[in-house]
């Protein structure tokens, strides 16, 4: 019980690596805070923790909409009186070289993306910081280090939360609060699955293209992702403070012949 008596609010923990991380957070012992924009996602994490046995409520709120997630971490604080882990999860990807993406798009992704991490951050922080306790962990991406093609709006937010991570890193360390980012590799989640399906003429093509990015010569699962949340949540990683911590299957460090 690797995580007994702790609270964690998860964004985009409806589907995916978020509803993988909730279900394993809970069978480690915590309160698991579900927050996703959709009611029914969210729901049916909620629904799968406490059916095997886990303690988990679903908040529905808007990431990026300060009053929205105001209302969020309020009723968190009521419930459960403190939240000593954040899982900043939420975001949307972006398809295109920086030419092709239209203005709306770019803020789009920059508004889930980025904006996405700082308000929950900065509405859980000042109960984090009257505490003196806390861990925040922040979704980067492989790709803040690499270049890769046509990515160019998702490869600029994950580039800026993995900036954003080391300073508050700076800032919160002298309240006991780490900050760490997680950098994973593409993962075969709903959200690619959908992305092969539409993008592709040949899903397996793509599939297969994706899997030759990274040395492990396949994909990484949301089970992967959620393990290394798991040890940035832990009391075990006490002495990681603005790391990136890597689950890419190589994609960063190394390249198949």
């Amino acid at each position: 019980m690797r995580l007994c008596n702790k609270v964690v609010l998860i964004t985009g923990a409806g589907s995916g690596i978020g509803r993988s991380t909730a279900l394993v957070f809970a069978k480690e012992g915590a309160s698991v805070i579900v927050n996703d924009l959709t009611a029914a996602a969210g729901e049916e994490t909620e629904a799968a923790i406490r059916s095997e046995g886990g303690k988990a409520l679903f908040i529905q709120a808007d990431v990026t909409d300060p009053a929205s997630v105001q209302k969020m971490v309020a009723r968190a604080i009521g419930e459960y009186g403190r939240i000593d882990v954040l899982f900043n999860n939420a975001g949307i990807s972006g398809v295109g070289a920086l030419h092709e993406v239209e203005p709306d798009a770019w803020d789009r992704i920059v508004r889930v993306n980025v904006r996405g991490v700082y308000l929950p951050s900065k509405y859980v922080l000042p109960h984090m910081m009257e505490r003196r306790n806390g861990s925040i962990i922040n979704m980067s991406s492989c790709v803040a280090e690499i270049g890769l093609a046509r990515r160019a709006s998702y490869a600029a937010t994950k580039g800026a939360v993995l900036a954003l991570t080391k300073s508050m890193q700076v800032d919160y360390a002298s309240y006991n609060i780490r900050v760490n980012a997680l950098l994973p590799g593409t993962i075969l989640t709903p959200f690619v699955e959908k992305y092969l399906k539409e993008s592709y003429d040949d899903p397996q093509a793509g599939l297969d293209g994706i899997r030759r990015r990274q040395l492990s010569g396949d994909l990484g699962l949301p089970e992967d992702v959620a393990q290394a949340a798991l040890f940035l949540a832990s009391d075990e990683s006490k002495f990681m403070m603005g790391s990136p911590l890597y689950i890419d299957g190589g994609a960063v460090f190394g390249k198949n012949a």
